[in-house]
């Protein structure tokens, strides 16, 4: 018997793994921590992490808190661009079983902003300082995750939103550092 993949076979599946996701942000402490992860990859973590180099390294950190800071309006642009392209709604509004974990920051869910900021950000900084990647590493995980857990994004959207990311730092590695 051949089983035959479609697009309405994959939407379900997405909903389902959605569905089993947001089981986690029923539970207080699930709620509690991945709202924190989700605040924190608003920004506030990333800022903190780009004024910190200088505090630490003095003025030579400039070529990374420049780079970082070119990559974070690259990307804001990019996935901004892209999710008014696709207008994909967020499962929260297509599923009424999926609890809503944070509210959202804009109004589409493809591709997870949150993600593609976190990955980009995450390989700038380890290129740079390869000893925080214990940081930024789980941080970022804990980011992708919290973005399907708190109803926000489909697991596609996270993936997606990785692979921005990545391609965009991976991109401007050669062109920045080979400018400083």
């Amino acid at each position: 018997m051949r089983y035959s993949l479609s697009l309405s076979h994959v939407i379900a599946w997405e909903l389902r793994l959605c569905l089993a996701a947001n089981r986690v942000s029923q539970r207080p402490l699930g709620l509690w921590l991945f709202t924190t992860v989700s605040r924190l990859g608003d920004g506030l973590f990333w800022y903190t992490l780009i004024l910190s180099l200088p505090i630490c390294y003095g003025v030579r950190e400039l070529p990374s808190v420049l780079h970082l800071s070119i990559v974070g309006l690259f990307c804001v642009t990019i996935y901004k661009g892209v999710k008014m392209g696709t207008t994909r709604p967020r499962p929260y509004q297509v599923e009424g079983r999926i609890r809503l974990g944070s509210i959202p920051l804009d109004q589409y869910s493809f591709p997870s902003g949150h993600t593609l900021h976190a990955v980009a950000f995450s390989i700038i900084a380890v290129c740079y300082h390869p000893m925080i990647v214990w940081l930024v590493g789980p941080f970022t995980g804990l980011v992708a995750l919290s973005r399907v857990v708190l109803g926000l994004h489909y697991p596609s959207d996270v993936l997606a939103g990785a692979a921005f990311g990545a391609f965009i730092a991976v991109f401007t590695l050669p062109l920045v550092r080979g400018f400083f």
